[in-house]
């Protein structure tokens, strides 16, 4: 049963990494026109702007519960790692369960704020939903508890935290 759970979490957190990647991509063709408008034929488009913090937004919440399983996302962890082998065990412990209560609040809340606001249109888009624009709020929470069930239940993947390209200490 862990290895199948293990294998959903792999290809969960490979759909996380495209969506991010594919939409860090589509900022990085979008905002190069934006600026070509602006500059070179002195009449800015009014879409790619809010194109960009669109799929910023899907970067966001996607790329964080990707980073997240890997343990590859910002955190602080000194005064933890001063911490006795069984205190640490504790503290990751509460974290995690700290996280998944989070988790819960973005899948809640965020599945809330697409019903409210799944009536209203961004003027730039008005065929797009609001509540579609921020349904990556609740989706990369559901993630994101996924993958803490991940790590409380069978660990972190064997390449959790390990990059090739940082230095070993």
């Amino acid at each position: 049963m862990a290895n199948l759970y293990r294998s959903a979490m792999d290809k969960a957190y490979f759909v996380c990494a495209v969506i991010a990647g594919i939409a860090m991509v589509a900022v990085s063709l979008i905002m190069p026109w934006a600026v070509f408008t602006r500059y070179v034929l002195n009449s800015a488009a009014s879409w790619p702007e809010m194109a960009a913090v669109l799929l910023i937004i899907v970067v966001t919440f996607f790329g964080a519960a990707a980073c997240y399983r890997l343990g590859l996302h910002m955190s602080v962890t000194v005064a933890a790692d001063l911490l006795p082998p069984k205190v640490r065990a504790v503290a990751d412990f509460l974290v995690e369960v700290l996280m998944g209560v989070m988790a819960v609040f973005m899948i809640v809340y965020g599945v809330k704020l697409c019903i409210a606001t799944s009536q209203n249109t961004i003027p730039e888009f008005p065929w797009l939903s609001v509540g579609i624009v921020y349904s990556p709020i609740p989706i990369g929470g559901f993630f994101t508890l996924l993958f803490i069930i991940e790590h409380l239940t069978i660990g972190r993947p064997a390449s959790a935290g390990t990059d090739p390209h940082l230095p070993v200490e």
